[in-house]
């Protein structure tokens, strides 16, 4: 089973459009095939910015709450207890690679590969939605 870091980038796409590699993903989540990795911090993260989006959106709450949800009950749930700090071009991603470290992460799944880079060296690799489901043989 592959463990996974979820950038916040993805979840954004998914609230977007029902299409693409990113909805496909988050409609996933619960597949035995991988595990998505959580923290506190990040879950505040995923509700402040997803409730923010759907809200521009005119979608309702409860959306985000729903999938926030999913990702509670299916994450696997890791305190940071040390940071790699700074490590990345983005200090704001900084904290997600100290999840992927700190978790034993597989993969980081992100649209912002570029922010990413350097993250080989720790043992996690960045990759997009469509590049995680093709990994595990779920996207042409």
């Amino acid at each position: 089973m592959d463990r996974v870091v979820i950038d916040t980038n993805v979840l954004v796409s998914a609230i977007r459009s029902r299409r693409g590699a990113a909805f496909k993903l988050i409609s996933l989540l619960g597949d035995s095939r991988w595990e998505p990795i959580i923290s506190v911090a990040l879950i505040l993260e995923y509700e402040e910015v997803g409730k923010r989006e759907a809200a521009r959106l005119g979608l309702g709450e409860w959306v985000v709450d729903t999938i926030l949800d999913m990702f509670c009950s299916v994450g696997s749930r890791h305190a940071i207890r040390f940071r790699i700090r700074p490590a990345l071009p983005d200090p704001d991603d900084e904290f997600l690679l100290d999840l992927a470290v700190a978790s034993q992460a597989d993969f980081l799944i992100t649209y912002n590969l570029r922010d990413f880079s350097g993250s080989e060296a720790y043992g996690i690799r960045a990759v997009t939605p469509g590049g995680f489901l093709r990994t595990i043989g779920l996207w042409p």
